[in-house]
């Protein structure tokens, strides 16, 4: 085994880690849309079961477990505006 050879073998691992993480980076963004939307739409079962009581409730679609999971609280306050502005 050459220099050459090694050194192409070398060239060779990092730039199949570079393409690793090209395609990992993505692929955790997507999971971590997806764990936000979820807990977003659980986020709004919970606030239309207490708010049901009191006549506050939100639809639950993803439009909403999307906001309500990228902002939390904040995002279930702000619909809550949009709601009433709308």
């Amino acid at each position: 085994m050459g220099a050459s050879t090694l050194l192409a073998f070398i060239f060779g691992l990092f730039l199949l880690y570079i393409i690793g993480l090209l395609l990992v980076i993505p692929i955790k963004i997507i999971g971590k849309l997806i764990v936000n939307g979820l807990l977003g739409g659980l986020l709004l079962l919970f606030f239309n079961l207490i708010g049901g009581l009191v006549g506050l409730t939100l639809a639950i679609n993803p439009v909403n477990a999307i906001i309500a999971g990228f902002l939390g609280i904040p995002g279930v306050i702000l619909l809550l505006i949009l709601k009433a502005v709308l």
